[in-house]
């Protein structure tokens, strides 16, 4: 049903109309305390061997909703409603802005793609901050909250401009995400390199801790999957030496390999970061890579080309702790989350591993062996 719907409304809908629509219809849904009850009883079942400890948080399973679908914190508990574990919000920035301009989002249908260059539109981090203050969850659901370089800020404030984010969005935040890998923003992904990303994570670690005295907020950094198998390294080894809390791998790309052979080749050739099916090869390389490099020192999030339970399984006995998707939602629809954590209770039943726990990294263990 939800296929016919995506291809007779959806698909003749503008992406980014679309989106909106969407969100609206989901905060609809959540706000009618009958409908997102029997919403929540069909798409949310929550399997007890499922759940999953990490980052010092007990959530509902390992399956999540990756930054950029509710970029200003609107749809959190819609989206647990929709059987989502963990909700990441953003990328927020320290100051609001529009984004880049219009037309900047467009399906690639055949090749289940989507190219975004979305350019960080959200509200800004005082008014996400604001929301998530007056927020009363109506389920119960990890937050975590993406956070990125304002365009206007030139690159040498780029580290005020984040700590201006923290200090203002930590203390909503079960986990805060530092986002330095996105094509969208110029220069943003220079900050990758080690040189820079030391003071920019040791500045945000700092101000976390100095404005939420009460817990630790865990803090993890989320990379590219265009880099070099030795800056991969070199982005792990800098997380354990600084105490982070975990990497999620991978943002998107802007490699196009493979594409435009069903696809449209304009489409394919628009700038912006490619995600979704395309994204899946790489982003499970580079998870692997930090697994072998880190083991079970730090966390590891599993996100980019996730179409299903079998996907989510692969990246978690690759070395996923939690797993996300996104772009698959858009084509899969409502009963995405489900069917991923449905079939993912039933490859953990018929597997040698008496947890999901047992199982994270196992594939992974066994190859460097």
């Amino acid at each position: 049903m939800y296929e016919l719907f995506f291809h007779l409304v959806f698909k003749r809908m503008d992406p980014e109309r679309a989106h909106h629509a969407a969100v609206r219809w989901i905060r609809l849904l959540a706000g009618v305390p009958v409908l997102r009850t029997l919403a929540a009883a069909v798409l949310a079942p929550r399997p007890r061997e499922l759940r999953t400890e990490a980052l010092g948080l007990r959530m509902h399973g390992p399956f999540g909703l990756a930054a950029g679908f509710d970029k200003n914190a609107v749809a959190i508990d819609g989206m647990a409603m929709l059987g989502f574990d963990h909700v990441e919000i953003g990328t927020v920035t320290g100051e609001p802005q529009p984004g880049n301009p219009k037309k900047r989002l467009f399906r690639l249908v055949p090749d289940r793609a989507l190219i975004n260059r979305m350019g960080f539109n959200n509200e800004g981090s005082a008014a996400v901050a604001r929301r998530l203050r007056e927020r009363v969850p109506v389920f119960r659901t990890a937050v975590g909250v993406n956070i990125g370089k304002t365009k206007a800020v030139p690159e040498a404030e780029a580290v005020a401009d984040y700590v201006k984010s923290t200090e203002r969005l930590a203390g909503h935040a079960d986990y805060l995400v530092v986002n330095v890998s996105s094509p969208n923003t110029p220069g943003l992904r220079d900050l990758q390199a080690t040189e820079a990303l030391r003071p920019l994570l040791t500045a945000v670690r700092e101000a976390a801790d100095r404005t939420v005295t009460d817990r630790r907020v865990p803090l993890l950094v989320k990379i590219a999957p265009d880099l070099a198998d030795e800056d991969v390294d070199a982005v792990a080894d800098l997380a354990v030496e600084l105490g982070l809390d975990g990497i999620i791998a991978t943002n998107t790309t802007i490699a196009r390999d493979g594409l435009g052979l069903v696809s449209d080749p304009a489409l394919v050739a628009e700038t912006g970061g490619l995600s979704g099916a395309p994204l899946k090869e790489r982003s499970l390389e580079v998870l692997r890579r930090l697994y072998a490099r880190v083991g079970d020192r730090l966390v590891l999030v599993g996100v980019g080309g996730v179409e299903n339970a079998e996907d989510a399984w692969r990246r978690i006995l690759a070395g996923a702790t939690l797993v996300q998707g996104y772009s698959a939602f858009i084509y899969e629809g409502p009963f995405y989350a489900r069917a991923v954590r449905k079939g993912l209770a039933a490859r953990l039943k018929a597997s040698p591993y008496a947890t999901l726990a047992d199982a994270v990294g196992a594939d992974t263990r066994k190859a460097v062996q």
